[in-house]
């Protein structure tokens, strides 16, 4: 994702305060949690007081500051950056794209992905490629982009057959990433991909949703395929990169496809494939 600037020109103090009121706890909760005073908290907001750079740490721990917003806020204080950005191909982090590769590889025939904070596809396996077929071939060049891909007319939209209701799962769930991260690629991809027009025939809703999550409901090849979708990302990273990293996986909602995937998405064994799980 982008580099999130801090606004310097207003010092740390707005930005803590825009956090602690985010999460919605007064000056003297967040003193207590942090073993700090409300005294101290409401000098650092106004200005009166510039916090350590241990301070501003435990301050945005208390207040699940996601850590890309971490460094803003340490550097609003006039303090270095503390998590790195490693560039998610640097040789550091080799041993961790293997380790997803193998996890989405393994979890065939179920559909699975792995994105990074702009929803471009770093890794994906061949449930993945199934859902993929019949999109047009300008969508799949890389950096392949699943929102784009999901979205766009020239998509996986036409064959969605719950396309509103899944369209606006993702768009919300994007203006939450974007109250989270200043982002500006992350901006114009939602500006881009909202203004999609929607495909035909979906200008109603279709009453799909499940009886506890709402699935995606999507045709192939003259069958009606259903999924769950689940999210996994990292707990306690320490590494700008890795904090937006997100493992996407598609659970059968229903008999019919968790019969059908098997069929569709034979399991290969070791060896027998081309090569690691990756974009599409």
């Amino acid at each position: 994702m982008g580099s999130a600037t801090a606004d310097t020109s207003t010092g740390v103090g707005p930005l803590l305060r825009h956090w602690r009121e985010r999460a919605g706890l007064s000056q003297l909760e967040l003193a207590l949690r942090a073993g700090s005073s409300a005294r101290h908290i409401s000098f650092v907001e106004t200005g009166r007081s510039r916090p350590s750079r241990e301070m501003v740490l435990r301050l945005a721990g208390q207040l699940a500051v996601p850590v890309r917003e971490r460094n803003a806020l340490l550097t609003a204080a006039g303090h270095a950056p503390h998590y790195p950005e490693t560039p998610v191909d640097d040789a550091a982090l080799a041993a961790l794209r293997g380790s997803l590769e193998r996890m989405v590889t393994a979890y065939e025939p179920y559909p699975a992905l792995v994105v990074n904070g702009r929803w471009e596809v770093l890794a994906a396996n061949r449930g993945i490629t199934l859902v993929l077929e019949g999109v047009a071939g300008h969508l799949l060049r890389p950096p392949l982009n699943a929102m784009r891909v999901t979205l766009h007319p020239e998509g996986l939209a036409p064959r969605i057959r719950n396309f509103r209701e899944w369209r606006e799962h993702l768009l919300e769930q994007m203006r939450r990433q974007l109250a989270l991260l200043r982002s500006a690629p992350l901006r114009e991809l939602y500006e881009e991909v909202s203004v999609y027009p929607l495909p035909e025939g979906s200008t109603e809703r279709r009453g799909l949703d499940g009886p506890f999550a709402l699935p995606m409901v999507i045709e192939h090849q003259g069958r009606t395929l259903s999924f769950f979708s689940t999210t996994t990302t990292f707990n306690t990273p320490m590494d700008v990169t890795v904090s937006e990293l997100a493992i996407e996986t598609f659970v059968p909602a229903d008999a019919d496809t968790a019969t059908l995937l098997p069929v569709l998405v034979p399991r290969q064994e070791d060896g027998q494939r081309d090569g690691p799980a990756g974009a599409p």
